[in-house]
Parts: C-alpha cells; sequence; structure tokens
C-alpha cells in the first residue's frame, strides 16, 4: 500500500481548511462590526446572531417582514474579473429591497457563502461588500455562515445567498388595498443591469456576439466588465424616507420578470397600471443586448428591469414631495404612469409608447 493509503484520512486531505476558515472570520469581523444597530448583542461567532426584541415595544402591532435571495450568475462575472467587493452590494439590495416594498424598516440580515476552496481575502471582500451594502439598507448584519464545498465546486467558484427582517407598524403596511384609480406610478432608475437576466445577458454578450469582459464599449463608455459588475442600487431608506415625507400607497422592486409583471404584482385586481415608455430612455446596456442577440422587446422588457429598478404608486397630490424628496436624496425620478380602471383588460401593469431617444 501507498504511503497515501496507509495515512489516516483528514478533512484537510478532503479539501476543507478549517484554520483558512477561521482566518476567514477574523479578517470580515471588522466590516460586520460597521452595520451594528443599538439592538444587536454580542459579536461575530456565535452560534446565532441576536437581536433585542425589545425595541419593537414602540410599535402598536408590529408586523415582521421577511424575504430570502440571491444574485444568481452575477457572481461568474464577479469570479471572472477578480472583484469580490461589490457582489455583497446586489444581495443586500435583492433582499432588503423587497422587505422595504411592504413599507418595512429592514432589521437585520444573515448571509450564507459557499466556495470550493476558502480563500480567507476573498470571502471576506464579498463579506466587507455584504457589510456596506447593509449600512446603506440600514440594517445590521448579525451572522453567516461560510461553507467549503471541495468537490462540487472549483477551486475558484463560489455563490451568495442572505436572509431579511424588518419590521412595519400594522396600519401602515402597504400594498395592493390602498392604491385607488387617479394614482401616480413613479419610476426610480436602476443603477444599470442590477442582478437579474445574467444568463441570457452573459448568453447573448459571451456566447453569440463574442465579447469579452475587458472590452471597452464605446456607447457604455467602460468595459463591459465594469458595467456588469456595476452593484444594484439600494433603496430601502430612500423609499422609507418618502413614506415619512408624503402618502405612499405601494412599491414595487424590479427584479426578475420585468418592470410590469413586477408592478402588477402590488395592483388590485379591478385596477390597471399604465406605465409609458417614453418618459425614460433605458441605459445603453440594455439597447447593447437587445441588439446582440436580436432579443425581441418584449423578451428583454420580460427579463431585465429597462432601466428601473424600484417604483413607487402615490396619490396625485403627492407627486411633487415625492420627486423633492427622491431628488434631494440623489435618486433619479419620474412620473412613469398612472392607476386606472382594468375595464376589459386581464393585466394589471401594462408598457405602452415607445422609449424615448437619448
Amino acid at each position: 500500500m501507498s504511503e497515501t493509503e496507509t495515512t489516516g484520512a483528514s478533512y484537510a486531505a478532503a479539501g476543507v481548511d478549517i484554520e483558512a476558515g477561521d482566518r476567514a472570520v477574523e479578517l470580515m469581523k471588522e466590516w460586520v462590526k460597521k452595520t451594528q444597530r443599538p439592538e444587536v448583542l454580542g459579536g461575530l461567532g456565535g452560534f446565532a446572531g441576536l437581536f433585542d426584541a425589545s425595541a419593537l415595544k414602540r410599535y402598536e402591532r408590529p408586523l415582521l417582514a421577511s424575504a430570502t435571495d440571491g444574485v444568481g450568475t452575477k457572481v461568474d462575472i464577479a469570479r471572472q474579473m477578480g472583484v469580490y467587493d461589490t457582489i455583497g452590494h446586489d444581495l443586500v439590495a435583492m433582499v432588503m429591497d423587497d422587505i422595504v416594498v411592504c413599507g418595512a424598516e429592514p432589521l437585520f440580515m444573515t448571509d450564507y457563502i459557499c466556495v470550493g476552496k476558502v480563500h480567507p481575502e476573498r470571502v471576506a471582500a464579498i463579506v466587507k461588500g455584504i457589510a456596506e451594502g447593509c449600512v446603506l439598507a440600514g440594517c445590521a448584519l448579525v451572522g453567516g455562515e461560510t461553507a467549503e464545498h471541495p468537490g462540487l465546486l472549483g477551486p475558484d467558484d463560489f455563490d451568495v445567498a442572505g436572509a431579511g427582517t424588518g419590521v412595519v407598524e400594522a396600519d401602515r403596511l402597504l400594498g395592493p388595498d390602498r392604491i385607488r384609480t387617479g394614482d401616480a406610478v413613479i419610476a426610480m432608475a436602476s443603477s444599470g443591469l442590477h442582478s437579474n437576466g445574467y444568463s441570457l445577458v452573459r448568453h447573448v454578450l459571451f456566447d453569440r456576439a463574442g465579447m469579452s469582459l475587458d472590452q471597452r464599449v464605446e456607447e457604455i463608455g467602460r468595459t463591459l466588465g465594469e458595467e456588469l459588475l456595476e452593484p444594484t442600487k439600494i433603496y430601502s431608506l430612500d423609499c422609507l424616507a418618502l413614506t415619512r415625507t408624503t402618502e405612499v400607497h405601494a412599491f414595487s422592486h424590479i427584479t426578475g420578470g420585468g418592470l410590469a409583471a413586477n408592478l402588477a404584482r402590488v395592483i388590485p385586481d379591478a385596477l390597471r397600471a399604465t406605465v409609458d415608455r417614453s418618459t425614460w430612455t433605458p441605459d445603453a446596456i440594455f439597447d447593447l443586448v437587445g441588439k446582440a442577440g436580436q432579443v425581441e422587446r418584449l423578451e428583454l422588457e420580460k427579463t431585465l428591469n429597462m432601466g428601473v429598478g424600484m417604483m413607487a404608486v402615490v396619490p396625485a397630490d403627492s407627486v411633487d414631495v415625492a420627486l423633492t424628496t427622491l431628488a434631494d436624496r440623489g435618486v433619479d425620478a419620474w412620473v412613469a404612469g398612472e392607476i386606472t380602471e382594468r375595464g376589459d383588460h386581464t393585466t394589471g401593469a401594462e408598457l405602452v409608447g415607445e422609449y424615448a431617444t437619448a
């Protein structure tokens, strides 16, 4: 028998490096600390994150809101580019911007990072991005898990997922029951593709068009890789600011499924949202994907956000205050549509008209 066969098996020999995992935890601690809220108890390293629920006593009837998500195949762009400190922004946005849709304040989040091999600095960079995203969303990062899966993932492969919790007063819960005929639909600009549709985007730009991540795209003004890795905008605190300054009836986070399908999720059965494409010009990346893959507009709109990351439905007399609030916070926003009776229409939301040209 060989020496390998006569030596006892070990976790390290199987491909799991516990010491590297411990070092990754030490490296990420400083970033997690930056996300702490007064309600968080203890530090990183326990078996569970602790959040002091007595803080909810100020609510008459607190409703907890929860969500979980990942960032899909965008992680492969990060892997290929060797850039790991932005993908966490995407994760926080996907989770916490779902939570804020009902009017809930983000409270805390946990993450799950799965890797083929633990590279401590790389894992710490991912957590750094998550922590920075949590600061932008106003929530705490109370814990997480880093799992090493040798044999299932390659040494440089990884994936991220997260779960979050928020709270909203019951009588301030936003949603379809608040929406009325005559309400305005306000669109908030996206920061690009965000974190949805990357399977289509990668297929079109790489497999069909033969483009590369380091290729500079003049109409975009930077390399393709830089554009595709642009972090998802986090709207949580902007949406909460709107609820404090004026009346808001509903929000819609524009993610997988596109603008019309996501907006329809918050429209009551008797009403309909009509969104006018002529009120904005989608960023150049959307036109590039469409032309490079000869993707029909309907398919693009079912897959990508087309330049709108979040929508708010507000009473007509709240529009001016809403737009001013968002402008003061640096959010590009505009009135994109209105709420009407559904009539003979079968869908709750529809895009009409043609996109404005730049």
